[in-house]
């Protein structure tokens, strides 16, 4: 029986065989890691990791019954205890909920974290997306400040410039102060959307029916292109702003418009989930045509007290990794190639592959990566597969090396070669290779 993969998965391997899967190749995810967790200890963010299943209960409770993600995309299963499970569909609420319960607030006076990982949605698969995707992200918590609000957009900003995108933009907007109150920003103004809508009520999608009576912001995330129309003569947030709320987004554009980093407001940006309030932004671009987000995030100053009983702030973003690297692809956005051995040992016979295989390990002691071709004795064929794998030198031991106690040291770069003391290819070998880092 042949095996295949569940729909809506990927694997990820060193060399798909085919060019439109280059994105699925493991050192462009590596690279894009290295990039990601490089510019986080930059900014002085510390890695976190949560397991890959949680009580339901979580999920239900931070991201709200009536959102896509709780009603009708989680992976939900019974464990042997009879514990309702869901693996995680997000990752913010696992990280406030691991918060809490070590009591993180109690470790240092910085509580910023970054992770990445797999996550689990059951959703119709299309570009971009997955029923198994990845994610990588920011959480701040512990101010509420447009300062802290900057600070991810401006790690935004950095990280897509150092994987070299274009066409990106960066669209924010305020859903004012959420006091669960009826003068409250959200409260007032789902009061005026309310009625701007309730005329054209009969004309809405079934969703869109259904989310007027239960979370009428959700409307503004619609898709369809006859309600888009239709939301552009609705009223504004933004005039509905409280004036702390109204001060806090001038001051956060400021800061933006102050460091050049480029940014659009959109009334109609509420994300998708019902624990954001104040700031909120998404990250598009046009390379994926309608499926055009490659992140977003915001404002979440209440989700931490929901959950585990702390009052404290928070802002964070997450950005899909496949997202990312399709667009990459699609751009034409370099990628380092990935490295092959530095040494590639080609013995030819069996006394031989025993001593090259003694050199082989004192090399990899010596952390200089290395292998060898022990399969067969046809030097030429050995040659090609060192230039398949990209090796930078090949060490070949024959018969007449073996007598002499010396190896023939080829460099495949500028195709020079010499003659060398067995005793002496260690210390020769980690010249060339600190010659090279």
């Amino acid at each position: 029986m042949e095996y295949k993969l569940p729909k809506g998965t990927f694997d990820i391997v060193p060399k798909p065989l085919k060019d439109e899967n280059s994105w699925k190749s493991s050192y462009k995810w590596q690279y894009l890691e290295k990039i990601f967790k490089s510019l986080a200890s930059t900014f002085h963010f510390q890695e976190i990791r949560t397991p890959i299943f949680e009580s339901t209960d979580l999920f239900i409770r931070s991201c709200g019954e009536e959102t896509d993600i709780a009603s009708k995309e989680m992976y939900t299963f019974k464990d042997r205890g009879n514990r309702s499970i869901s693996l995680r569909p997000e990752g913010t609420a696992p990280i406030m909920r691991a918060f809490g319960e070590n009591k993180l607030q109690l470790t240092m006076p910085f509580y910023k974290y970054y992770y990445f990982g797999p996550y689990f949605r059951y959703d119709r698969p299309q570009a971009g997306r997955f029923r198994q995707f990845h994610q990588l992200g920011l959480e701040s918590i512990g101010e509420d400040s447009p300062e802290r609000d900057y600070e991810i957009l401006e790690f935004i900003y950095q990280f897509y410039q150092k994987l070299n995108l274009r066409d990106i933009k960066i669209i924010i907007n305020s859903l004012g102060t959420d006091t669960k109150d009826s003068q409250s920003t959200k409260a007032r103004y789902i009061i005026a959307l309310k009625a701007y809508l309730k005329p054209h009520l009969e004309i809405l999608s079934d969703d869109s029916q259904k989310r007027f009576e239960h979370n009428p912001l959700r409307i503004l995330d619609t898709k369809n292109e006859m309600e888009r129309k239709l939301l552009k003569e609705a009223p504004s947030i933004l005039d509905y702003l409280d004036e702390t709320a109204k001060k806090e987004f001038d001051t956060l554009c400021s800061y933006l418009t102050k460091n050049n980093i480029p940014f659009e407001i959109s009334p109609m940006l509420v994300r998708g989930l019902d624990y954001y309030e104040k700031t909120v932004f998404e990250i598009t671009s046009s390379t994926l045509g309608a499926q055009n987000s490659i992140g977003g995030g915001g404002r979440f100053n209440s989700l931490l007290k929901k959950i585990s009983g702390i009052d404290l702030p928070a802002v964070g973003f997450a950005a899909g990794m496949e997202r990312i690297l399709l667009t990459m692809e699609k751009q034409h956005a370099p990628f380092p190639e990935p490295q092959g051995p530095f040494l590639f040992f080609i013995p030819l016979g069996d006394k031989e592959k025993k001593e090259c295989l003694s050199m082989l390990s004192s090399m990899r002691a010596a952390s200089i990566p290395s292998e060898i071709y022990s399969t067969g004795k046809k030097i030429q064929k050995a040659m090609q597969i060192a230039n398949d794998v990209g090796a930078s030198y090949v060490c070949i031991l024959g018969s007449n090396e073996m007598e002499k106690g010396q190896v023939t040291l080829k460099n495949l770069s500028s195709r020079s070669e010499e003659v060398i003391n067995q005793s002496e290819l260690l210390q020769t070998m980690q010249n060339y290779w600190e010659s090279k880092k």
